[in-house]
């Protein structure tokens, strides 16, 4: 089960309509329905306001799992729209270009701290 369908079986597991979830995290109906269809991903403070409606955690909500030691703010700056943007496509990298990034990275930390 992805994001999208988690949020919609979350939904309808607890009874409430989408109106009502769209009104009580405060976006509009259609929005919630590109939520629940995979079209759009909410930002962070909505990703919280949905968890703390259907009483489960980020962790869950986003990955189906329970993590221990995630906190908030990682999940606030991994949901930032800028941030998004240098991992939109990380999910469906293969391994060796994930390894390869993180090389990359490593690489500039380094460079920087001689400067």
């Amino acid at each position: 089960m992805n994001y999208a369908d988690r949020l919609k079986f979350l939904r309808e597991k607890t009874g409430l309509t989408q109106k009502f979830v769209a009104q009580k995290i405060g976006v509009k109906n259609n929005t919630l329905s590109s939520y629940e269809s995979g079209k759009r991903q909410p930002d962070y403070e909505t990703t919280k306001k949905l968890a703390d409606l259907y009483e489960v955690s980020i962790d869950f909500l986003l990955t189906g799992k329970e993590h221990e030691g995630s906190s908030d703010d990682m999940w606030r700056e991994l949901l930032n729209p800028k941030t998004q943007v240098l991992f939109k496509d990380l999910k469906d990298a293969p391994e060796e270009k994930i390894d390869e990034l993180i090389q990359f990275w490593e690489f500039i930390k380094n460079r920087d701290k001689t400067k």
